[in-house]
């Protein structure tokens, strides 16, 4: 998986000062490798009954619909405030460069699912902790947490302690 390295490309200073933008829309332009991330994502998954999976805004949905697709699964969108257009539940968090939150359809996942959390990137966790957490709150049960990419660095794997994580890129 370490040659995907050379496909994504490194912006400096975006979306401000000091931060280095890990770019995949390289990636996204280049089928083989989709399927490679998309197949190596959900392998260790692919025995654990999952009935969906769930994925952030933007990117994560993504990876997430093609997980879902390769799961057989459901595919659960977690999106950004006001975006959802029924009964919603929401979690705030802080990420590296600020806050927000996400947001779930309240019937999106009962206590018969088996959910895969995916994102293209975990930095600081506070995106997939809130995630798990609107999940859980709705009496699903989180299988796992699959990243495209980790940011190694900020530490973001400890805030997910219990989970069972699977990242293909570290930096």
């Amino acid at each position: 998986m370490e040659h995907l390295k050379k496909i994504i490309r490194d912006i400096p200073d975006f979306p401000e000062p000091g931060i280095i933008f890990r770019d995949i829309t390289p990636l996204l332009r280049d089928h083989a490798s989709m399927l490679q991330v998309t197949e190596h994502l959900v392998a260790p998954f692919k025995d654990s009954s999952i009935t969906a999976v769930a994925a952030m805004e933007a990117r994560g949905f993504i990876f997430g619909s093609l997980a879902a697709q390769a799961l057989n699964a459901a595919f659960v969108p977690l999106r950004k405030p006001g975006k959802l257009p029924f009964t919603t539940e929401s979690e705030a968090y802080a990420l590296e460069y600020g806050n927000t939150s996400l947001e779930i359809h309240t019937d999106a996942v009962s206590s018969t699912d088996r959910v895969l959390l995916i994102d293209d990137l975990i930095a600081t966790g506070g995106t997939a902790v809130a995630g798990c957490r609107l999940l859980e709150r709705l009496g699903a049960e989180v299988a796992g947490c699959a990243f495209v990419i980790e940011l190694d660095f900020l530490q973001g794997r400890e805030k997910l302690n219990g989970y069972d994580i699977h990242t293909l890129l570290h930096y």
